[in-house]
């Protein structure tokens, strides 16, 4: 008991606690899950809870659990939990960009809610089919449903989800360029936000900040913002928030010309997206990598990332993504000297812009068409189309247009013969430029990069200096209450407390590290049983084939051996392996093995399309051990139509190695002399999966079977390998 009371008092001083977590939550509620078995209405709100804990982390989990609320719902007649599971249904629909389906969920579930009275359910509704009118630019119909489910969490005085819908609103006055009345919406949600200490809401409405500020040139207030918002979406683990906050830096980094920067984050954006799920993100990620390799004059890379976003936005009736993708379509094929392909984008694009009043967008699209028209020197025509688009931009103050826009504007005047207008728009553009890349702005954007990245370093540590400093401030605050005896004795107590843990903490180490290098002295041992035995009869072998003057045999077999032997010693010097090198040794082993005609046999390799070799990492000599003992020991009594069989699949990030012969089987096999090798090779092996499986979080697992349990000769082994895999 004593050294439980010490442990809890060594980790209150020693770490924050993190009330309010979602991992809490999710571990509160899976709980109650294991331990309240009974099919009732508690049930079904747990379930339906965790699917929306899950839906921003791991979209198939949500499904999995509100599929489940539905099904239970259903069976005991419970409406309102059947209502709730719809809605949930809708918001994953949603997420990926599946519109159609998500609207269906929506109007199902309100529905529900209205014939039998939910009223406060009704709200969440409105709101989920505003955000697919707002995802597929009907903004007119965004505003309208967004005003309902304001007016109907009025009506039963439910205030919590006001931010919601002023955040809502502030993202339809941003794409029709109402900038200052968008920003004024996104700092009244950020002031009821931060009332209520709602972190997820804080960080969407600093992002949107941002993206404003990044639109009008003022990088370094929009990467401040930016900053802000990606340390919050981290903290909460919001995998979406860090994806857009990613995808909004990348647009700072390209317009201060680090193409490579932006590059990067847009590449780790694009990873979350997919792994979500999220057609919309994708599209978005997929576009602005194009925009970067137009700058770096990739065109054809471009065209390919434009073409994908393309398609899925048409999909998705994306109308604002799809008219930005186009506008970027038609840039690349002025570039190409492709004019009428490019005229054709931009006019397409325009009147989409038009159609969802996206000013923003419009701008650009009338820029593109004035720097089409200039390309091929048909500068009246570039004229009319220059001008409107400095006029948006000018009311928006969007700087990068207006830069652009005078640019164009002095080559036409120069063309014309007009010189001095020429003069003063090239000057104009200087001004604009200057503004957009001055030193200060630059040195302002480095100073926040190393901020943000000096903050994420010293979080932990500021937070644990932050309680330090509380616990000595009421402590000295004591000291003028009671007597310094009871001071000394407090400091004391607290001071044998942390010995103590400290004590206990290291024989636990110690204790863990003498077991670990155990375990790695045992495979050495193996691995040292097993090499001089393989390779004495390897060179007997080979001794035969010269003998026998077997050339080309000879020389093929040395050179498998050689790549062996090298292979087994490059991989015994490192913890992880990549996966190929790993595969490679093991296929050399086979054929070296299957070269002698007394133990010919057959043997495959299968590899999932799931898995890329180069990129997952494992440690070596896991699967080789149990091929040794399929080729020495399974087939005792055959000497033909021998088969050894390895497969390797990725599911549910789950690695799974299984190696099957068709010999005499494992029941067979343990009454023989050798089953005190073949146990021990199981054992340290078993103990080496459950030391990586801590090193790496990652279960690790070895299940060996005899296969006439399957109605089926042979034996069957079973390997769940931990592994790191890199992004690709």
């Amino acid at each position: 008991m004593k050294r439980n009371f010490v442990f809890i008092l060594i980790c209150f001083l020693l770490f924050p606690l993190a009330t309010f977590s979602q991992n809490k939550e999710i571990d509160s509620l899976e709980n109650i899950l294991k331990t309240h078995k009974q099919k009732d209405t508690l049930r079904v709100n747990a379930l339906d809870e965790l699917s929306y804990l899950y839906y921003r982390k791991d979209i198939d989990k949500a499904k999995e659990y509100i599929e489940k609320a539905e099904a239970l719902s259903d069976e005991i007649g419970f409406i309102k939990g059947k209502g709730n599971a719809i809605y949930m249904r809708g918001v994953i629909e949603l997420v990926q960009s599946n519109f159609d389906i998500s609207v269906k969920h929506f109007e199902y579930a309100a529905q529900i809610f209205s014939d039998n009275g939910f009223k406060k359910n009704l709200a969440a509704c409105c709101n989920g089919i505003g955000v697919i009118y707002f995802r597929q630019s009907n903004y007119p119909n965004a505003l309208i449903y967004f005003e309902k489910a304001l007016q109907a969490d009025q009506d039963v005085g439910i205030n919590r989800n006001i931010p919601n819908y002023l955040t809502n609103i502030g993202n339809i006055n941003m794409k029709i360029g109402k900038y200052p009345e968008a920003i004024d919406y996104y700092k009244k949600a950020l002031k009821l936000y931060t009332e209520t200490d709602y972190t997820l809401g804080i960080s969407a409405c600093l992002k949107n900040i941002a993206a404003i500020y990044n639109k009008q040139g003022n990088y370094p207030l929009a990467l401040e913002y930016n900053n802000e918002a990606l340390s919050l979406a981290e903290k909460i683990q919001d995998s979406l928030g860090i994806s857009n906050s990613l995808n909004n830096m990348s647009l700072i980094y390209k317009n201060q010309k680090k193409y490579d920067k932006a590059l990067e984050l847009l590449k780790k954006s694009l990873a979350i997206y997919e792994s979500r799920k999220n057609n919309s993100g994708i599209a978005v990620s997929k576009n602005n990598i194009a925009t970067i390799y137009i700058k770096k004059e990739e065109l054809n890379t471009a065209v390919k990332f434009l073409k994908e976003a393309e398609e899925i936005n048409r999909k998705t009736n994306s109308k604002s993504q799809l008219a930005e993708c186009l506008n970027n379509l038609g840039y690349v094929h002025t570039s190409l000297k492709k004019y009428d392909e490019a005229l054709g984008y931009f006019e397409e694009a325009k009147k989409i812009n038009k159609e969802i009043d996206n000013q923003s967008a419009l701008s650009y699209s009338y820029l593109g068409l004035a720097d089409c028209f200039v390309d091929q020197k048909k500068y009246d025509q570039a004229f009319p189309n220059v001008l409107k688009s400095l006029e948006i931009s000018t009311k928006l103050e969007l700087l990068d247009h207006q830069s652009d826009a005078h640019k164009l504007l002095s080559e036409i005047y120069k063309s014309r013969g007009s010189y001095k207008d020429a003069f003063e728009s090239h000057q104009q553009f200087k001004i604009l430029n200057d503004s957009l890349f001055n030193k200060e702005s630059i040195e302002k954007i480095a100073q926040l990069e190393y901020g943000y990245k000096y903050k994420q370093a010293r979080d932990s540590a500021s937070i644990r200096e932050l309680k330090l400093t509380k616990t000595i401030l009421t402590t000295s605050q004591d000291l003028e209450k009671t007597q310094q005896n009871l001071f000394l004795g407090i400091i004391g107590f607290l001071a044998t407390a942390i010995i103590l843990g400290g004590i206990i903490f290291y024989l636990k180490l110690r204790n863990e590290k003498a077991k670990t290098q155990n375990i790695a002295i045992e495979q050495k041992l193996l691995r040292s049983q097993m090499t001089p035995h393989f390779i004495f009869n390897s060179l007997s072998v080979l001794q035969g084939m010269i003998l026998n003057k077997e050339d080309k045999k000879s020389i093929f077999y040395l050179s498998k051996f050689s790549k062996l032997l090298r292979i087994t010693l490059e991989n015994s010097r490192d913890k992880l392996v990549p996966l190929n090198q790993e595969l490679e040794a093991v296929s050399n082993y086979l054929e070296l093995q299957n070269l002698e005609d007394s133990q010919m046999y057959d043997y495959t390799i299968l590899i999932d399309k799931t898995i890329d070799e180069t990129l997952f990492k494992i440690p070596p000599m896991l699967i080789q051990p149990f091929i040794e003992n399929a080729i020495e020991h399974a087939f005792e009594d055959r000497k033909d139509n021998r088969k050894i069989d390895i497969q390797l699949k990725y599911i549910n990030d789950e690695l799974t190695c299984t190696i099957k012969d068709n010999g005499i089987g494992i029941d067979a096999q343990n009454g023989y002399a050798r089953k005190d090798k073949k146990s021990l090779a199981t054992t340290i092996t078993s103990e080496r999966l459950k030391m990586l499986s801590k090193d790496y979080n990652i279960e690790g697992s070895l299940r060996i079977e005899d296969r006439k349990k399957y109605n089926e000769q042979g034996t069957i082994v079973t390997l769940v390998i931990p592994y790191q895999k890199d992004i690709a």
